[in-house]
């Protein structure tokens, strides 16, 4: 849809329209709907009714925006210059050619991920019935235009924004747009005022909420864009995100390679001018140091290795829309969940029937499916028909399969009757409705009227009513036993309602009452005052609800907890519900409301977050603060949503997440991974594979950075000893190491094992650099082993047969140095004659890869002639390994001493656990 969509007048205030005033505003009459004629008059006018994505990226654009990259602008500045000073093109092409291959593969990895994101929003597609020419006719809702009347029912998606004409006990779910958790009553009657709430306009439904209950039909007046949702999507499509820990980490190691390069060079310069070289030489060595300093085969790695790491969190159930974000995953400190679909099943579930002060039965089972057992204590089995029959009558909910068509409480009631043997189609239909009252808030409850044998067998119309406890409490005026006696309520038990009601509520569960009363089939009037007749009722039995935890969730929390990673729970539900689930899922901290939570300071919030594991009836501004506030406190946060309210803190979050099944289109374009099962524990798989992604990319960096320390000593080496005049090495020496040598080396590392535990580690700080101290100095020592040994290797082929065999021995030490530096690598601690340490049969092959390589460059002609080498004997082979394997022998003596000292501290950090325990625990 383009951006000057049409839609009916903003100015008309349709909630305070009369339903005749809107349909004659917008030319349509209520009985026949729009014509087919009209209709696609309309399409053409207002366009389709959908969201606009933000601003289509063009190619030129998105090619251009790999440059961004400090790696590919000193490539590319590298290239220019070199052509204009040497005119060689072979260099400069393939200087050039680097860069595009960085950013083709770069583009080609994002275009993946958001051909990811297309196919589930087409999976999603919502279709509406409508009424045109008279009939109803079921059409693509984005088809829809102003003026169509939509036919919904409960299960439905609200395909747009519409006002409401007919409604038959019509609730509908509004959380995605105001945040109110409970359903909305909904009414044709027009709604007073100049500024309504979108809240309070009970009159109106809004495209992307969900029908729960009742039937009604409505006439669409804004569609895509004009609607409510979209001016929200409008409003974020220009905001901007933050670089992720990575790149900002790249790019501080990239100025650091970048400065360290530019002294480099200047040695080497002033070098060369004391020893009285021409400018142009100079510049052809400074332009040889410049492609060996910097690393091309970086960026082709770390997209390489981001990209693939998106297609293995894609097959975890994950989309990840920007390849860094896999990173950032592995970095998550805190992660701040919805509750309901999230942590839990969102499938309201029975898990206690009590009889006031008689029995207490445990409800196995969750979800809509009717497997399950109503367990009792042994003795006290009786006929629980007389209970069960209130939950399948006094209900509009269906089953269908395992999926619910309804509301959520009537399901829970449903299939806890089907459990309890009841046959919920046929009983319906043994028992046919003579009247109704609808559920209604005001009153708080619903009850069904049926024609039946009473208790004596005698015919009665038996009214059985489902609803609050508070009222079906007042109205009751006894009890029924489990026997089947009716019991009177009296002051001596009065109170064993209430009591049972208090019991459950405080376990966090919703309370439903069931109840009943007998009228006499000749004077009972369904056309009559029906609710003045529900009273005098015989209370039969209370029922806890509870939208129960995911099994897996649970078990993610625990290896949250192992990992350092702190989670908490963002709900709208009520504090004690939550706090339950909370306790149950093993989350810490205690529960605390919205409105506490908002009248708190930022200050006194700082000081109390640390305490605070859930935070219950939150509005979508209180999300991001807390975003904010966390992200103050040096934390990497993960923010879950699935409402265009969640938006803002979906975009201000390092992750947002989005719930693929029930998030909303805003969400899902705010946040930078969608869930396609909805489900905490893949946001743990995803955390798990992050680190794991992160851990190997280390090894890259720590091998590549070892090799350009070498790079650079071998030059300033060489220029301090007149080796090789100053210019050991050609630029397409090194781009044969960096890319036929080292790539597959790089690829081996990057797809290597994960190193085990993982997610017993806390989480890395925000600050940490990518390369500590302590790995600069480990990295310089390894350098200055390759350095001495190539410029060795270089003397010995020179006395051996002059410059081409000096180069060739300089180029084949070097790149073996390489391949022992990618072994090492792998692991910091360890050594490598472990067992253990041996790679798996893939990274060998990629080894075996780069060891033909630095075979090949020897041995084949047409090689030879291109990098000016030379085949060597077999002795000069040997001293090559020998000297190459001078760096193995180095690290294993560091490894060694460092697995010292770490045997010598174990004892003090033993002593300290319990504090660092209690700490994280804070």
């Amino acid at each position: 849809m383009t951006g000057d969509q049409k839609t009916a007048p903003a100015a008309d205030r349709w909630y305070a329209k009369t339903v005749p005033e809107v349909a004659e505003s917008l030319g349509v009459t209520v009985e026949r709907g729009l014509t087919a004629a009209q209709a696609a008059d309309r399409i053409r006018e207002h366009g389709p009714n959908r969201l606009t994505a933000t601003k289509k990226e063009s190619a030129v654009a998105a090619f251009l925006r790999q440059y961004r990259d400090f790696m590919q602008i000193v490539l590319l500045a590298a290239a220019v210059v070199n052509q204009l000073v040497t005119r060689e093109w072979g260099t400069t092409l393939v200087l050039a050619g680097l860069t595009v291959f960085n950013a083709v593969v770069g583009l080609r990895q994002e275009a993946k991920a958001e051909e990811s994101v297309r196919a589930l929003a087409q999976m999603l597609k919502t279709v509406a019935r409508v009424r045109r020419d008279g009939q109803a006719v079921e059409v693509d809702a984005e088809q829809l235009v102003p003026g169509d009347v939509v036919l919904m029912e409960a299960g439905n998606r609200v395909p747009a924004d519409g006002r409401i004409c007919v409604a038959a006990t019509l609730e509908i779910e509004e959380a995605a747009l105001t945040g109110e958790s409970l359903p909305v009553g909904k009414s044709p009657d027009p709604v007073a005022g100049q500024d309504v709430p979108l809240g309070d306009r009970v009159c109106m439904a809004y495209m992307n909420t969900s029908v729960t209950r009742g039937r009604g039909e409505m006439i669409v007046t804004a569609t895509g864009m004009g609607t409510e949702i979209g001016h929200i999507a409008h409003l974020l499509a220009g905001t901007e995100q933050d670089k992720t820990p990575l790149q900002k980490q790249l790019d501080s190691l990239s100025k650091i390679i970048a400065t360290i390069a530019g002294i480099a060079l200047a040695l080497v310069v002033l070098i060369g001018l004391a020893r009285g070289e021409s400018f142009d030489t100079l510049f052809i060595t400074g332009v040889a140091l410049a492609v060996a300093a910097i690393p091309t085969g970086l960026p082709a790695v770390v997209t390489a290795l981001l990209s693939i790491g998106t297609r293995e969190i894609a097959r975890r159930h994950a989309i990840i829309k920007r390849l860094p974000a896999v990173e950032t995953l592995g970095s998550t400190s805190v992660i701040c969940s919805d509750k309901t679909g999230t942590l839990t099943l969102n499938k309201m579930t029975a898990r206690e029937l009590a009889i006031p002060g008689q029995n207490r039965f445990t409800v196995t089972g969750e979800g809509y499916r009717t497997e399950g057992e109503i367990k009792h204590v042994g003795g006290e089995r009786f006929d629980l028909d007389p209970y069960l029959l209130p939950m399948a009558l006094c209900a509009d909910a269906v089953l269908d399969g395992d999926n619910l068509i309804g509301d959520p409480t009537e399901g829970a009631l449903i299939v806890l009757a089907a459990k309890g043997g009841l046959d919920l189609d046929e009983t319906r239909r043994a028992y046919p409705r003579i009247a109704e009252v609808p559920f209604d808030s005001d009153y708080k409850f619903m009850a069904t009227f049926h024609r039946m044998a009473g208790d004596g067998g005698q015919p009665v119309v038996r009214c059985f009513v489902k609803g609050a406890p508070d009222v079906l409490i007042a109205r009751a005026t006894s009890y029924r036993s489990p026997d089947g006696t009716v019991v009177a309520v009296t002051d001596a038990n009065r109170h064993l309602a209430s009591e049972a009601n208090d019991r459950i509520a405080a376990a966090g569960e919703r309370v439903m009452v069931v109840a009943r009363r007998d009228f006499d089939p000749a004077s009972f009037d369904p056309s009559g005052d029906l609710i003045g007749q529900v009273r005098d009722l015989t209370l039969l039995a209370m029922v806890g609800i509870v939208d129960p935890p995911r099994p897996e969730a649970k078990a993610a929390i625990a290896e949250c907890r192992s990992a350092g990673i702190r989670v908490r729970m963002i709900t709208g539900d009520h504090a004690t519900t939550a706090a339950a689930i909370a306790r149950e899922l093993g989350i810490e901290g205690r529960a605390v409301t919205g409105t506490e939570f908002a009248a708190m300071s930022d200050e006194e919030l700082l000081a109390q977050l640390p305490q605070l594991g859930v935070i219950a009836r939150v509005a979508p501004e209180d999300k991001l603060r807390l975003v904010r506030l966390l992200k103050t406190s040096g934390n990497v946060v993960s923010m879950t949503g699935d409402g265009v309210n969640d938006a803002p803190a979906l975009k201000a979050a390092d992750i947002g997440v989005a719930m693929g099944i029930t998030g909303t289109e805003v969400s899902k374009e705010a946040a930078v991974m969608i869930l396609t099962d909805d489900n905490f524990a893949t946001i743990v798989k995803a955390v798990e594979y992050g680190r794991g992604l992160y851990d190997n990319l280390l090894k890259y960096l720590r091998f590549q950075m070892s090799t350009l320390v070498a790079y650079i000593a071998i030059f300033i080496g060489a220029g301090l000893l007149n080796i090789a005049a100053g210019t050991p090495l050609n630029p397409l020496q090194i781009l044969w190491i960096n890319m036929v040598i080292d790539i597959p080396i790089a690829i081996a590392l990057g797809f290597d094992e994960p190193t085990a535990g993982l997610m017993r580690r806390p989480p890395r700080p925000v600050g940490t650099p990518v390369l500590s101290a302590a790995d600069w100095v480990r990295l310089c020592v390894q350098g200055f082993v390759m350095t001495v040994g190539s410029l060795w290797a270089y003397q010995i082929g020179h006395s051996h047969g002059g410059p081409v065999f000096g180069a060739t021995m300089l180029l084949t030490t070097l790149s073996l140095f390489h391949l022992v530096a990618g072994l090492l690598s792998r692991d910091q601690h360890g050594t490598i004659f472990d067992r253990s340490a041996i790679p798996g049969r893939a990274q060998l092959r990629r080894y075996g890869i780069a060891l033909l390589g630095i075979i090949a460059v020897t041995l084949l002609d047409p090689l030879e002639r291109i990098f000016g080498t030379t085949s060597l004997s077999l002795r000069l082979w040997c001293t090559a390994i020998g000297i190459a394997l001078t760096l193995l022998v180095v690290e294993e003596v560091v490894k060694a001493v460092i697995r010292h000292r770490e045997r010598q501290t174990a004892p003090s950090r033993l002593e300290q656990t319990p504090t660092t325990a209690e700490n994280l625990a804070a």
